[in-house]
């Protein structure tokens, strides 16, 4: 049998791990093609002065037994005490026999999940809870006008044409008015009226009010966690290092086992004939051979790279316009917070215990905060004197906030954080970075509603798997992901042509509901 030339294109998590089971499976050694010089993607961790900075906030959580098992084969989970487990004498079920974080380096942490809504300047819980806290936050009037709200869309049911429908339909007209239309907005930098409902059925899933409503009921008795939603969990596992540190260990693995990942190595052409990607061109001139293409770039990039030529001119126009929302990050190093810890959870130098926080502040740009010292406190490199947060912007490449310089961005981003009453004054700043990543979201409106006959023009291509986040334009999550390369490779390797389970990844309802055997 002739040795197939497989060519990966992209070193995220779907790259990485198309390119590890096909080491594991088969003979096949990948050559992966990444354009940036480092691995994982939006999910790489960035170090900055030996505070390591997470971009974008990801939880590794998944109800697939696939992905649990590939993490916990490059980094079991911990088996013994952290450096705050121990300070904070935390309760937790850790791993019989597994590493110890304060004495190994590829060890998953166990950690509390908390994300809040920061909105009037009070804290939400997220999901919206039906705390008390939650109804005195709001107010009696907004209390009473949000349940009618919500009685009325249990009654009428909209036709769901957009996320705004989409999202009206599960919380009541006043509910999203006021928590999810301005930060949806913000994500996306169009009215959520204008955005396809695709990306609630994605991101949002099962979750409703209804659905909390149940959830608050049934916690006390339920045993099975595997049947929460994902929005809904209270627990999940971390790098010790971030999830970087995964990813680079995976890249390791891969080029023990005889993979290759080239560096810097943007793909801008491919030789395309009789329906096939037989060559594959870089930006530096070098050439790949290929007789399968396993490709995580962006489908709008894919197609351009294709020549607009030899793809029909309908769907070429439909591709190169996909729209993009890229992301900033500004990492401030604080010495304290000014808000405080009215929470039970006990945390180191008794911070807010939140992971991220969502900005509902309608006064600001501002979209997240994430708090690294909860994340782990290995991402801190004093995690006991220093707060090292993460301020989180939505734009679009070439617009005034990408194009505004970093000190300028830097003072603006600390001004709002100053004005929402996260910190004193500009004096708690200690030290700050910025991070621009483009194309982090592939977004729902423009020519997306076009996207099924770029689908269908995709699939036609006979060696070509699209896979992740932006590979299939589908604002995925981390295990998703993975599972679209799981799936590709195990299609590959029984010779299967139907490229339909690929896409079927978190789409159909098994994928959300229930646990994944």
């Amino acid at each position: 049998m002739t040795k197939k030339s497989v060519v990966i294109i992209g070193a995220g998590p779907a790259g990485l791990t198309a390119a590890y089971e096909l080491l594991k499976k088969s003979d096949i050694k990948p050559i992966i093609l990444e354009t940036e010089d480092f691995v994982g993607g939006i999910s790489r961790t960035f170090e900055y002065k030996g505070n390591r900075m997470d971009i974008g906030g990801h939880r590794f959580f998944t109800k697939s037994d696939k992905v649990n098992q590939l993490w916990e084969e490059l980094m079991p989970i911990q088996g013994e005490p952290s450096f705050d487990d121990k300070i904070l004498n935390s309760q937790k079920e850790f791993a019989k026999g597994g590493p110890d974080p304060e004495k190994s380096e590829d060890v998953m942490l166990i950690r509390h999940r908390v994300s809040r809504i920061y909105f009037l300047k009070k804290f939400f819980d997220y999901p919206i809870s039906l705390k008390p806290q939650t109804f005195i936050n709001m107010g009696f009037c907004r209390t009473m006008s949000s349940g009618f709200g919500y009685l009325h869309s249990c009654l009428f049911k909209r036709k769901e044409n957009s996320l705004e429908d989409f999202y009206v339909n599960r919380f009541g007209k006043k509910l999203y008015s006021l928590f999810f239309e301005d930060y949806t907005e913000k994500l996306w930098g169009v009215h959520p009226s204008k955005l396809a409902a695709d990306w609630g059925a994605q991101r949002v899933k099962g979750l409703s009010l209804g659905k909390t409503i149940l959830n608050a009921i049934l916690k006390p008795f339920r045993k099975n966690k595997s049947k929460v939603e994902t929005s809904l969990i209270d627990q999940f596992e971390y790098p010790k290092r971030g999830p970087g540190q995964l990813y680079e260990k995976m890249a390791d693995e891969i080029v023990k086992m005889g993979g290759k990942i080239i560096y810097k190595a943007e793909v801008n052409k491919m030789e395309f004939l009789d329906g096939k990607i037989n060559k594959i061109f870089t930006s530096d001139g070098s050439s790949y051979d290929c007789d399968e293409v396993f490709s995580t770039m962006p489908i709008k990039d894919l197609i351009s790279s294709l020549g607009e030529k030899n793809v029909p001119s309908k769907i070429y126009q439909a591709a190169i316009s996909l729209p993009y929302r890229d992301f900033i990050t500004v990492g401030l190093l604080l010495d304290k917070l000014k808000i405080k810890n009215k929470t039970k959870i006990k945390t180191l130098q008794n911070i807010v215990p939140d992971n991220w926080i969502y900005v509902q502040e309608r006064s600001v740009r501002m979209g997240r905060i994430q708090i690294f010292n909860n994340w782990s406190p290995y991402m801190v490199k004093d995690p006991l004197h220093t707060v090292w947060i993460g301020l989180e912007y939505f734009c679009s490449e070439g617009d005034k906030m990408w194009n505004s310089s970093d000190k300028k961005f830097i003072d603006f981003a600390v001004s709002e954080l100053v004005s929402m009453g996260i910190i004193e004054s500009k004096d708690n700043v200690l030290d700050a970075c910025r991070i621009k990543v483009k194309k982090a979201y592939p977004a729902y409106f423009g020519s997306y509603s076009e996207f099924d006959i770029i689908r269908k023009y995709l699939d036609s291509i006979e060696n070509l798997y699209c896979l992740g986040r932006n590979g299939q334009h589908r604002y995925n999550n981390m295990d998703h992901s993975m599972i679209t390369a799981m799936t590709a490779v195990d299609d590959y390797l029984s010779g299967k042509k139907d490229h339909a389970d690929v896409w079927k990844v978190n789409t159909e309802q098994d994928y959300h509901e229930t646990k994944k055997g």
